[in-house]
């Protein structure tokens, strides 16, 4: 039944990537996971994806929903981002013995820096109540 219901979710979020796909889209990929990010307005992003805790015990699939600061803060360099937002999804444990897979709920806070017009580097903190805390660090890349 997991697996049936991780597939069914999986399909449902990935399936939301064509329907805001007219704007600028970004590829999020790193240690612990990828999301795909599609703005729905100038400083609001959705990011369908998946992610594992750092001893990679859970396998998320989920959907983010950021906030981008730079315009409140009054960011003007394009090289620089600020956001934070929500996290939905399911978290399934991966490790032996117990099953506490479950709809997982969570926060996140992070930044970006690019380093040219394409390429860029993230660092985020995301918590969720089944999957816990866990740090990312990764690379971005506009599409």
């Amino acid at each position: 039944m997991n697996k049936l219901t991780l597939l069914f979710v999986s399909a449902l979020l990935f399936s939301a990537t064509s329907v805001f796909g007219q704007a600028r889209s970004e590829l999020n990929f790193g240690f612990v996971g990828a999301n795909y990010e599609i703005p729905i307005h100038r400083d609001i992003t959705i990011a369908p994806g998946l992610g594992t805790s750092l001893d990679f015990d859970w396998l998320n699939l989920g959907v983010k929903g950021n906030y981008y600061f730079d315009n409140l803060f009054g960011l003007t360099a394009p090289a620089w981002d600020v956001y934070g937002g929500a996290n939905f999804g399911y978290s399934v444990y991966m490790g032996s013995g117990h099953d506490d897979s479950d709809i997982d709920f969570g926060l996140q806070i992070g930044g970006r820096w690019f380093w040219n017009d394409t390429w860029g580097v993230y660092a985020e903190i995301a918590g969720g109540n089944v999957s816990g805390l866990s740090p990312g660090i990764g690379l971005t890349v506009k599409l």
